[in-house]
Formats: structure tokens, sequence, C-alpha cells
């Protein structure tokens, strides 16, 4: 570093730190499941890289000192928040689950606070890839060391002996821990539930079709949009439903001809929508965000955030007319 760190500026500090935000406030979201969480880690973290950089002598990277402090800094919130998830994850499908205070819900994250226009296209990949909705519930099962020793060596592909260093531990712990958690995702997330996938174009033209479905309120529309298997969640409900019980679920959901007016967006690197719903008054008021997992054969699995205070999130008013 040419900077001694008690002379350093606020400009030159945030020349040196900055452009790694999107990339730590992703990793801080795949460790949380919270977009809310995430920011308020990532603040945290930079917060700590000021006031630490006095002892910043150059051992390492920037990144990789960055990505220390913001690891741990999630190791430490996780302690004091509680595990996040999808109702798929308490239970068996069409049964109410009584989540109490140890679980929270896992949030939708938009993707353009972690990948911008300007970013490698192959980057940009990685990134999406890596925060698919169903990856992210089956991060929560494991440990947070655990998880983070995942998240650092198989996502981020740092060295285990980098790693060993974030932790505070070796790189035959790191090594365990990472054989550990490779066991529990074939747990809770094995290779034969992976779906193929549409390219781009393909999962933006099913996504288009969801939402005149959805707009006009056509039943038969949208049954042809959804695979047979297709799953439906509902969080903050803790209900969810596969089958042909989604599919009827989903149909009732539909209302009457515009009812229903939706934006497209994106978010943890999959097709999704912003679901306003009309008011008596004719005001379409801010309902939920609405996720897809597309497949090459249809839409596999819809989850409906049915939270309005997530569209400031997206950059999306709460009202549209």
């Amino acid at each position: 570093m040419s900077q001694q760190a008690d002379t350093i500026t606020d400009a030159e500090f945030a020349d040196l730190t900055e452009p790694f935000r999107r990339e730590l406030l992703a990793h801080c979201y795949r460790m949380l499941g919270s977009v809310d969480d995430a920011e308020d880690v990532v603040q945290e973290s930079y917060l700590r890289a000021w006031r630490s950089y006095r002892g910043f002598e150059g051992r390492s990277s920037v990144r990789t000192w960055l990505y220390q402090i913001a690891t741990n800094t999630c190791l430490t919130a996780r302690q004091q928040r509680t595990r996040r998830a999808l109702p798929s994850g308490l239970g068996g499908p069409g049964e109410d689950h009584e989540t109490g205070s140890e679980f929270g819900w896992l949030q939708p994250m938009p993707d353009a606070l972690v990948t911008g226009e300007a970013d490698d296209p192959a980057v940009i990949a990685v990134t999406r890839d890596s925060l698919r909705l169903a990856l992210i519930a089956s991060f929560q099962y494991l440990p947070p060391r655990q998880r983070a020793v995942l998240l650092l060596r198989e996502v981020l592909a740092f060295p285990a002996e980098d790693v060993a260093r974030m932790l505070g531990t070796t790189s035959v712990a790191v090594k365990s821990a990472l054989q550990r958690a490779r066991a529990r995702l074939s747990d809770v997330a094995p290779a034969g539930r992976q779906l193929a996938e549409p390219a781009e174009p393909a999962a933006r033209a099913l996504l288009e079709a969801y939402i005149a479905a959805f707009e006009h309120a056509d039943a038969a529309a949208l049954e042809r949009l959804l695979r047979r298997d297709a799953a439906l969640e509902l969080p903050p409900s803790s209900v969810w439903f596969t089958g042909g019980a989604a599919i009827a679920t989903a149909v009732a959901g539909l209302g009457s001809p515009g009812e229903w007016r939706m934006v497209p967006t994106a978010a943890n690197g999959q097709p999704a929508a912003a679901a306003y719903q009309r008011g008596a008054d004719g005001i379409y008021r801010a309902f939920g965000i609405v996720v897809l997992t597309a497949a090459t054969t249809g839409i596999a699995r819809i989850v409906v955030f049915g939270d309005p205070g997530l569209f400031g999130r997206f950059g999306l008013p709460p009202t549209w007319r």
C-alpha cells in the first residue's frame, strides 16, 4: 500500500474498497438469507475496515482482507438473528407449520444490487447461479462456520490457506468443514433435483407469458405454463403446495381481468415480477415480489413474497396507475 494508514483520506479509502461492495453484499446475503441483514453487515464491515486500516499491512489483497472482515461480521450477526427459510424448508406441502421466533423468511435479492452493467458477463453468470433461491435456502441448513467455509472455498474459490487465516483456524479444519458442508448440502439439495434451465430469451418469454396470463386472468394459459409437478410458496404463509394443489391455488389467485398489474424484474438470477393489486379506488398498490424457477419444460416453482416493503429494494414505487 502506498498510502499510510493514519493519513488515508475518505476518497482514497473508497477508491480501494468500493469496487468490492456489490460482491460483498452478495456474499453476506448468501450467509444470512436477508437483503436487509446483508446491507447492515456490509455497512458495518466497511466501518470496521476504515477503523482497522491502520493495522492492514498488505499481507493479503484488499479484497481478501475485506472478505475476512465481512465473513466474521456475518458470523457475529448470525448469532443475533433468526435462521431464514422458505415454507418448503419447514415441512411437507399442504401443512401449516408453527414458525416461532427462531425463524425468519428468506428475502429475494434484486439482481441490480449485486451485478452492474459493466461487470464481466462470466462474473455475472457465476453471481446469478450462486444466488438461486433454492441454493440460498439450502445454505441456511448449514452451521454458520460450515456455510462460511463452503462459500469462501466453493463459490469464491479462495485457497484453503486464505480461508483458514480469515476464520482463525487451520487448513485441515477448513477441509474437514468443507467435506461436512458438502455432505449436508447433498442431503438437502440432491443433484437429481436440479432443473435444466432455458436460455435467457426463453426465460424472459416465459416471464412475459406468466405476466400476461395473470393480468388477463387467463387460467388456461397459466396452467399451460406450469409443470405438472410445479410448487407454489407464499411467504409469510408457512403453507406451500405442489402439483395439482399448486396449480389450483395459483389459478385461484388470478381474480378478474385487470385486477393485477405486474412489472418484470429480476431476483436471485431468476425471472421475477413485482405484483400490484387494484384497490376499490382503482389504484394499484404493491402486493409482493414473484420469483419464478424457469425450466425448459415450464415454470417449476413460484415463490410469492407477500411483502410490499420489498419494492423499495427493487427501485419500484408503492403504487402503479
